[in-house]
């Protein structure tokens, strides 16, 4: 007896073939419940996917992974981990006393594109 189904999913062009039963009428609820599973993993990865892009890269926040560490007790210390500069100046950084930092970070991007620019000759 030839109960086999195949049922073709013609947006998406998926193929799912059932010889499981005896029946043709339950080859075919078996089939469309396994093309049902397929599209909604797909669409389920799709999603996934969409969200992925949305959020982008994510860093882990754990100590060391941060730009910038602040530290005020037991000693003081402020250390931005991009460019190694660091001052025990806390209170003044936290008042907006930048400059220091700023122009380290500077001086930090222009070795950064010398060395890019080197590169590439």
């Amino acid at each position: 007896v030839n109960s086999a189904v195949r049922i073709k999913h013609l947006p998406s062009g998926l193929n799912v073939k059932c010889t499981q039963e005896r029946s043709q009428a339950q080859n075919k609820d078996l089939a469309m419940k396994r093309l049902k599973a397929q599209l909604l993993a797909i669409a389920k990865e799709q999603r996934v996917a969409e969200i992925q892009e949305i959020r982008g890269d994510q860093v882990e926040a754990s100590w060391g992974a941060q730009i910038r560490n602040y530290v005020l007790h037991p000693y003081k210390l402020v250390k931005d981990q991009r460019t190694n500069w660091e001052t025990s100046d806390t209170q003044g950084f936290l008042d907006g006393d930048l400059e220091d930092c700023i122009a380290a970070y500077l001086r930090h991007q222009a070795n950064e594109e010398q060395e890019a620019a080197l590169q590439e000759n």
